[in-house]
């Protein structure tokens, strides 16, 4: 009896060991699998003394063999989900990026027609203005410091314009071949509508006489609308300029449009180019400040003028670009620039601009199809 039943403890555990061989599948294992005489594992009539030592033992390095296999298993899983989940990441930023800079040229059409007005209602108050300023034989400039040490140099005033037109011109240019020219776009018209209209109502609440006497204002027409028209007309067409001979009308000193024009120009030069034009940067600083600069020698604007508009124009630039650059300000309980009575029309642009404006270039026109099919023939060429 003992002799039969230690026969059927051994066919039990017999299969047993080589059913967890064959779960376990290992693709190169060290050392094949033997049994305790070197030989594969056969079925036997009869025991020997030493097998359940053996088979406990070859049980035991069997199961190292099989956690050791599965914990490689475990870890190239894991590695193989790991890799699939940084490709998925890599693709869908882009488009996420993408989808936070949508065009809405809506919006920047109704930016530019609110520069448009703007614009020609500064001309208007200026036709207003230009009837109360008091005679210069009876009231005489106000004293200015920066007078008292510079004389006046007649061409300087020329030099102002040339750099406010080349300034704008580069400007331009840039715009043109911006990648996100929508959003940039309506960021400048509103920009120029709001600093024209404040300086309508500085204009209009204060009036002071011309800042020098060589200073050579149209006679006051009064009553006569028809005339008031055409000088407004006259303006519009020479685009408020000197140079052009349509500016000769007096008391749009406070403050200088032609500071708002150079300072407004040279900060969006910079703030949408890349940083390593340096030399770009500075040729448009000099342009910029020497153009100020020469607003005061030719005595066409009083100190004030020209420090106010410098003012404004850098605060109100600054203020715009720091709420539209940092998110989280757009929804922060203490943020006081959203208190500006301007805050709603920002939101009506901004709502939609998820992220900051990347400095991107682009071809502005569309190239011809056969250009695109040549362009896309040499680059599957490099890819080969």
């Amino acid at each position: 009896m003992a002799a039969s039943e230690l026969i059927k403890d051994n066919d039990d555990v017999r299969p047993h060991v080589e059913a967890n061989v064959t779960t376990t599948n290992p693709p190169m294992p060290p050392h094949p699998p033997r049994v305790a005489n070197g030989k594969p594992t056969r079925h036997i009539s009869s025991p020997t003394p030493a097998t359940d030592a053996h088979d406990g033992k070859n049980k035991h390095e069997r199961s190292k063999l099989s956690s050791l296999f599965q914990q490689n298993q475990l870890i190239h899983s894991l590695s193989s989900g790991l890799r699939r989940h940084c490709d998925y990441v890599k693709i869908t930023v882009p488009e996420e990026r993408a989808n936070c800079l949508p065009t809405e040229w809506w919006k920047t059409g109704v930016a530019f027609l609110y520069a448009l007005f703007n614009l020609v209602f500064t001309t208007v108050i200026i036709t207003v203005v230009h009837e109360r300023v008091p005679d210069k034989s009876v009231n005489p400039p106000l004293p200015d410091k920066f007078f008292d040490y510079i004389d006046r140099v007649p061409w300087a005033f020329t030099v102002t314009e040339v750099n406010g037109l080349i300034l704008v011109g580069l400007w331009l240019i840039q715009w043109i071949f911006l990648k996100h020219k929508a959003i940039v776009g309506r960021r400048c018209f509103f920009l120029i509508g709001t600093l024209y209209m404040y300086r309508c109502v500085t204009m209009y609440i204060t009036t002071l006489p011309v800042p020098g006497k060589h200073m050579v204002c149209a006679p006051k027409l009064y009553n006569d609308s028809t005339g008031k028209i055409w000088r407004i007309l006259r303006l519009i067409s020479g685009g408020g300029l000197s140079l052009t001979g349509s500016h000769l009308m007096c008391g749009d000193f406070l403050y200088s449009g032609h500071t708002v024009m150079l300072t407004l120009s040279y900060l969006f030069i910079k703030e949408y180019s890349p940083r390593w034009m340096w030399w770009y940067h500075w040729l448009c600083w000099l342009l910029s400040a020497s153009g100020v600069v020469c607003i005061l020698i030719a005595h066409e604007h009083y100190s004030i003028d020209v420090v106010i508009g410098y003012f404004v124009t850098t605060r109100i630039f600054w203020w715009y670009h720091t709420m539209a650059n940092t998110h989280a300000l757009r929804q922060a309980p203490n943020n006081y620039l959203s208190r500006t009575w301007w805050n709603p029309v920002f939101g009506f642009l901004e709502r939609n601009v998820q992220t900051t404006v990347p400095i991107v270039f682009s071809w502005p026109v569309p190239l011809p199809s056969s250009c695109r099919q040549r362009y896309r023939m040499v680059e599957g060429g490099r890819d080969e």
